[in-house]
């Protein structure tokens, strides 16, 4: 069951309710005993993990931008540790 937030129509109190989706209830305010309007309020529901964002998805231009990233950066590394392994040499 959802907990709903409402707001007191007379003395502006801010409450929630915990009741059904299909429960047909007027609501009034627990201090003036006023009627209540019901309000739209952020929801405690979160996706994690993969599948939920549009990175998860990424387009054919995405995907080859991607490989041709990784391909530059392991060509970029292995001419780094070639010239470590020239700088050793010549230190011995």
């Amino acid at each position: 069951m959802p907990i709903y937030e409402y707001q007191c129509n007379r003395c502006n109190e801010v409450f929630e309710i915990f009741h059904k989706i299909d429960e047909d209830c007027s609501v009034s305010c627990p201090k003036c005993l006023g009627p209540a309007k019901k309000l739209i309020s952020a929801t405690n529901f979160i996706l994690k993990g993969s599948g939920f964002y549009v990175n998860d998805y990424p387009s054919k231009d995405r995907k080859e931008g991607r490989k041709a990233e990784k391909e530059a950066s392991e060509k970029g590394s292995s001419s780094k540790s070639q010239e470590k392994r020239a700088e050793k040499k010549a230190e011995k």
